[in-house]
């Protein structure tokens, strides 16, 4: 039985599933090609992931590829109620609300585990550790899984390396068509596109400081470059940090950077990135948004024990006032800004995404029953047909090896 908001508001989910749909051509394609051949035919999948119209797009195609598909979001606030209501409609089971307490939210996910998946999709590991903890006895029939995020992977690898993992896992996360466009394009542009419908301020000419320069950090920081801002990256990886110097940004510690900033963006998966020390320092009428998948980044308790009041200052803003007179302004709450405050990455990128992670369930359904527990790479065929697809979509072409140059290449 589907938990979902409001049934009513399909027609609504429908709308943008449609439009998100016409600009996924590669996925499009795969599902067409998942109806006649059924890749996933009497497999049931159950999937944890931001519930928005591009992911409904995906679970389509999961089903009329054969599969029985249960859903669930991977944040509460990135949920989409109407979204929810329309893949309903359609004949998954979704269990997702908008703004689900953290109890609804582990039922929710309880939920999408009821059916005993063969298959399972996570993002960010909160699936993952629920199939390792209360609900370890809805895996029995479980062949494996994918992991969508750098967090999830991370946290994956883990509980691999503690021998606590107990199935196959697919890091899509590491694949280049997920993490060299979803996480630097993607995150990219949606940060941005959600900070500046949320505030309505101007970027040129201010100072933005990005915490962390991976793949997600580097799409942020040249965005941010592109809207005129003077970029500052803090890192803890001394690779990562001379490179953000070599892109041409300023790297200094959060302590150097917390008097400068007007805009202060997390993305790098840890806690307490940004503390009391650091909003003490802060100029008033400063920009706190996290961009990482937890809502862990900036210090929720500190800013709100260093505020003398609080109140909400625009749709998605929280203004926390200072003694001393300053406010600080917290966007979506310290959750994933570009889903809570925005519609999440362009669907162009995510047709990318989500055609990786269709090939890599067909992957799993086809081999991982050969496969010892462990975290595992996306074969590269995979990254290769994505691509290629991609190109062809977007009427582009490249280059082949003539016989004489594979030859040559044979030498080495």
């Amino acid at each position: 039985m589907s938990v979902v908001r409001d049934i009513g508001l399909a027609e609504a989910g429908r709308q943008k599933i449609l439009w998100a749909s016409s600009f996924m051509p590669v996925l499009a394609g795969l599902r067409e090609e998942f109806q006649h051949n059924k890749p996933f035919s009497d497999l049931r999948i159950s999937l944890s992931i931001h519930l928005e119209a591009k992911t409904a797009c995906f679970a389509l195609a999961l089903r009329d590829g054969g599969a029985a598909v249960a859903v669930t979001g991977c944040n509460p606030l990135s949920t989409q109620d109407d979204v929810a209501a329309g893949l309903c409609a359609e004949g998954v089971d979704v269990f997702a609300l908008w703004n689900a307490s953290p109890e609804t939210y582990e039922e929710h996910l309880a939920g999408v585990l009821a059916c005993k998946p063969h298959l399972a999709l996570d993002d960010g590991g909160d699936l993952t550790a629920l199939l390792h903890g209360a609900c370890a006895n809805r895996g029995d029939s479980l062949i494996g899984l994918t992991e969508e995020t750098t967090t999830g992977v991370h946290r994956a690898r883990a509980r691999a390396g503690a021998g606590q993992l107990r199935f196959p896992l697919l890091a899509v996360n590491d694949a280049d068509c997920k993490h060299l466009f979803d996480n630097r394009y993607g995150t990219g542009q949606s940060t941005w596109a959600a900070i500046l419908h949320t505030t309505n301020v101007q970027v040129s000419g201010k100072v933005v400081v990005v915490a962390g320069y991976g793949w997600c950090g580097r799409g942020v920081a040249r965005r941010a470059a592109g809207l005129g801002a003077r970029v500052v990256v803090t890192e803890i990886n001394p690779v990562k940090a001379i490179e953000a110097a070599m892109d041409g940004f300023s790297v200094m510690t959060m302590d150097e950077a917390a008097p400068y900033g007007d805009f202060f963006i997390t993305v790098t998966g840890c806690r307490r990135v940004i503390t009391a020390r650091h909003m003490a320092r802060m100029k008033d009428g400063a920009i706190l948004a996290n961009a990482g998948h937890f809502d862990v980044e900036i210090d929720l308790v500190d800013l709100a024990a260093l505020a003398a009041r609080r109140e909400t200052r625009r749709a998605g803003v929280t203004g926390y006032f200072l003694p001393d007179g300053r406010v600080l302004n917290l966007l979506a709450e310290g959750r994933l800004v570009n889903l809570a405050a925005g519609d999440g990455h362009p669907a162009e990128i995510m047709d990318m995404s989500f055609s990786v992670q269709a090939l890599a369930l067909r992957h799993l359904a086809r081999y991982g029953r050969t496969l010892a527990p462990g975290v595992y790479p996306v074969p590269r065929a995979v990254d290769e047909e994505v691509a290629a697809r991609k190109l062809r979509a977007s009427g582009l072409s490249i280059d082949t090896l003539t016989p004489e140059q594979k030859t040559y290449l044979e030498q080495f």
